[in-house]
């Protein structure tokens, strides 16, 4: 992204305050190992304690200090959430990219593999995968990936696709560089405006459908802290422990809204410099 871009991004109120909400979820989330009062499996007090003095956002109902599991939660949710986005459009966009440039039948059945996906609701699609593999942080990452690469593919391609007949595609075929290397270092770089949006904005899907996956039970086991598998214990106790519910979801969501704010105005910002032919072209 060009520096211009950058300021133009960072002078909307909606990316500042979406950039610094991310900016306190990424630093507790780095930071837990150290800033966390306990050990998040540790029994270190009575059942579902209020928030007190010695347990700031009291104890869940085993006796864990709830803090330590908010903030080693939120560590798993972006490390799994950010890895499984980056690999599905990473691939997704070279996919589509070269879907977009070489056409006709790789074209064909790179879409028709995508609309099988997408026709697989998407709770049976996660409920089978993690049956077939086991609930596992790899198998996560691997599931958000491929659960987002066909819509990567989608979006990527639609954007390629209007880059394709340009003069500097023509120009590198002229000059006898391979199908790779126009698809690489040529096409790809042109469509980095749209990349650079779906990453942000599946990062926010990806916390959710996270969080949903483990409130159902599908997706990590305990003890190992998860903000969604938090909400599922805690909605049992809720009539007298409602913080074992709110504290959780009151995480996700201020991660969720920094995050569409973030894209949001960052979408705004591509669109605006795209238009004045700051972004894209040759």
């Amino acid at each position: 992204m060009s520096l211009r871009l950058e300021l133009a991004t960072l002078k909307r109120p909606m990316a500042i305050i979406g950039l610094a909400i991310v900016a306190v979820h990424l630093a507790l989330a780095l930071l837990s190992p150290w800033i966390s009062p306990f050990d998040p499996t540790e029994l270190v007090g009575g059942r579902a304690q209020p928030p007190g003095a010695e347990f700031w956002m009291g104890t869940d109902v085993l006796g864990r200090d709830f803090l330590s599991r908010l903030l080693h939660g939120g560590r798993l949710a972006l490390l799994v959430s950010f890895t499984g986005v980056v690999m599905s459009v990473v691939a997704g966009s070279i996919a589509g990219v070269a879907a977009a440039y070489i056409g006709g039948a790789f074209d064909a059945v790179v879409m028709r593999l995508c609309d099988t996906k997408l026709a697989i609701p998407g709770i049976l699609f996660v409920a089978l995968f993690v049956t077939g593999f086991g609930e596992s942080v790899p198998v996560l990452i691997t599931l958000i990936g491929v659960i987002y690469f066909p819509g990567v593919i989608r979006i990527v391609r639609a954007q390629a696709l209007t880059q394709v007949g340009l003069g500097y595609v023509k120009s590198a075929q002229l000059r006898g560089e391979s199908a790779i290397s126009i698809v690489v270092r040529e096409i790809l770089p042109n469509t980095l405006d749209v990349v650079y949006v779906e990453l942000a904005i599946r990062m926010s899907h990806a916390v959710l459908l996270m969080s949903a996956m483990s409130f159902l039970g599908l997706g990590i086991s305990p003890p190992t802290p998860d903000w969604g598998l938090m909400v599922a214990e805690g909605v049992s106790q809720i009539s007298f422990a409602p913080w074992l519910v709110v504290l959780p979801a009151v995480f996700i969501s201020t991660l969720v809204i920094g995050l569409n704010f973030g894209a949001e105005a960052l979408a705004n910002a591509l669109g605006m410099d795209a238009a004045r032919g700051h972004v894209g072209g040759a």
